[in-house]
């Protein structure tokens, strides 16, 4: 008698305990079920409702923009007028011009370009390396490290003017665009944002495996961390470079109006007794036009980033 003819008994022959099997299994399907939400699976899709809403946050966030475009369009006069005017006037690429004209914006936009470019980039450069660091490497006094960095946060800028001012003129950088881009080279909310970021999305068994095949730090960095931090890095430049853009504080006390920042240039055009309201939005307006573009350009980019991490996450 070979093996292959005896049968084999795939029940437990005690009474009672295939059926109790059976019943466990029928239990543990209906508790699946039961737990399980009823909208799992399906594709969700906005309702009247949820459109309604999100056209009225858009005229809210629209029409600060809008009334500087028809304010820019019309003289001053009819700015100044009750009831404001609420349509576009015929005036616009005249105000355009001569606001572009009278506070130099062409330079402006350059050095602003310069400055918010450089800073955006160092920043984010610097606070993702730092962030790694403080994240996934284990060393001496990390955390009072951290904490120092967080600590900076709570300290306010207008502290260190007088100092920082002092030590510009004495590196001869007074009246220059360095003396606005170095001191702000980095930023600890930079550094904060990258650090909890990567402390979720960055496994530490990726880590440990460059180790392994022998991979120093800044290899692991360029190789493994850059393209997991790429949406936090996006939406940190983009928020970067806005802020540097609109910087007006600092700016405006280590500059001149021979060698200006936007913001800094629009002070041209409400000096004087009688400020021309219809000129000063309309040099508003000018220096908007970059960041929208800039947004416009990347912004699909950088949603899709973010989107992309948090489904990964």
């Amino acid at each position: 008698m070979t093996t292959d003819s005896i049968p084999v008994q795939t029940t437990d022959p005690r009474p009672g305990v295939a059926n109790k099997a059976r019943k466990n299994t029928s239990s543990g399907g209906r508790r699946r079920q039961l737990f399980r939400h009823p909208g799992a699976g399906r594709q969700h899709h906005a309702g009247p409702v949820a459109y309604i809403l999100l056209g009225i946050a858009a005229l809210f966030s629209l029409f600060p923009l809008y009334w500087t475009m028809v304010a820019a369009s019309t003289d001053n006069t009819r700015v100044t007028q009750t009831p404001p005017p609420f349509l576009p006037g015929p005036h616009l690429l005249e105000n355009l011009g001569k606001a572009w004209q009278d506070a130099a914006l062409g330079k402006a936009m350059l050095n602003s370009l310069i400055v918010a470019g450089v800073i955006a980039l160092s920043t984010v450069l610097f606070a993702t390396l730092a962030g790694f660091a403080f994240a996934k490497l284990r060393f001496k006094g990390r955390n009072v490290l951290l904490m120092l960095v967080i600590g900076t946060m709570m300290v306010p800028p207008q502290l260190g003017v007088v100092p920082l001012f002092m030590m510009m003129t004495e590196l001869g950088w007074g009246q220059k665009l360095p003396a606005v881009i170095f001191p702000t080279l980095v930023s600890a909310v930079g550094v904060f944002f990258m650090r909890q970021y990567l402390s979720e999305a960055l496994p530490d068994e990726l880590v440990e495996a460059g180790r392994v095949d022998g991979a120093h730090s800044l290899r692991i960095f360029w190789s493994i961390v850059l393209p997991i931090a790429r949406p936090p890095m996006a939406v940190l430049f983009m928020i970067t470079f806005v802020h540097a853009w609109n910087d007006f504080f600092w700016p405006f006390i280590v500059l001149d109006m021979t060698n200006p920042t936007v913001p800094v240039a629009l002070t041209q055009l409400s000096a004087g007794y009688v400020r021309d309201q219809s000129l000063i939005m309309a040099g508003a307006l000018l220096g908007t036009l970059p960041l929208l573009a800039l947004f416009i350009v990347f912004g699909r980019q950088i949603v899709g980033g973010i989107m992309q991490g948090a489904v990964k996450g």
